[in-house]
């Protein structure tokens, strides 16, 4: 790790337009991702192997907690919920590779995800309560909440983003300093550390985003039982 890899450093200039490692990496990721999907899809059996096993554990765990939080309506956003942990486990994990750097250490990249999730939020909200009831629920308890609604949106959509760049940006440059200071002598201490901390990161987020969909979700929930 050297000094300039906490810097951005574009790879392809097209006029104007400059493709930077951060999106290198991140098509990247998203390709081998995409790649293993597609090839542990062609090979599953009724008697699972060690690999099928692993893989259906992974998926078993996300849905349990995207049933915890959201059981109703589990099935409709635990693809994208399950997609978006995966991603970022990934993505903060490829920072361990010789000459790649996580993607989740350029605030582009996270506020990408961070809009993402908040898009995410209002179509979910929208195509299971419809445009009306979503839209409602913004005026409750209160007309005069409008404004505050609003600000919140933006507010925890901006911080989604800033926290994950500070805590992956800091772990590199905690990792730079260590090196600086012993050398070779703390390479399996910063190793442990950069795992637990991207697991950690990426579930946080993962979290996060989970909950504020299935608040959107929920947000007419209590009204439509009363009516049922």
């Amino acid at each position: 790790m050297t000094e300039e890899s906490l810097f951005i450093q574009p790879v392809i200039e097209l006029g104007p337009v400059e493709i930077t490692n951060t999106v290198v990496t991140t098509w990247a990721i998203m390709g081998v991702i995409w790649l293993l999907a597609w090839l542990l899809s062609r090979h599953l059996r009724i008697e699972p192997g060690p690999v099928q096993t692993a893989v259906e554990g992974i998926v078993t765990v996300i849905m349990d907690t995207v049933s915890a939080v959201a059981p109703r309506q589990a099935a409709h956003i635990m693809p994208f919920i399950g997609s978006l942990w995966i991603f970022l486990v990934v993505a903060n994990l490829s920072g361990l590779l010789p000459g790649v750097h996580a993607p989740t250490r350029d605030l582009s990249a996270t506020t990408a995800l961070a809009l993402l999730v908040f898009l995410s939020t209002h179509w979910f909200g929208i195509r299971i309560q419809g445009t009306r009831l979503y839209l409602k629920h913004y005026l409750s308890p209160s007309p005069v909440l409008l404004p505050f609604h609003l600000i919140s949106e933006v507010t925890r959509t901006i911080a989604l983003a800033v926290r994950l760049f500070g805590n992956m940006m800091s772990l590199e440059m905690a990792a730079l300093l260590l090196l600086l200071v012993a050398g070779f002598l703390a390479p399996v201490p910063i190793l442990m550390l950069h795992i637990v901390e991207a697991l950690v990161q990426a579930y946080i987020f993962g979290m996060l985003a989970l909950i504020y969909v299935a608040g959107g979700i929920q947000s007419q929930q209590p009204r439509l039982e009363n009516k049922e």
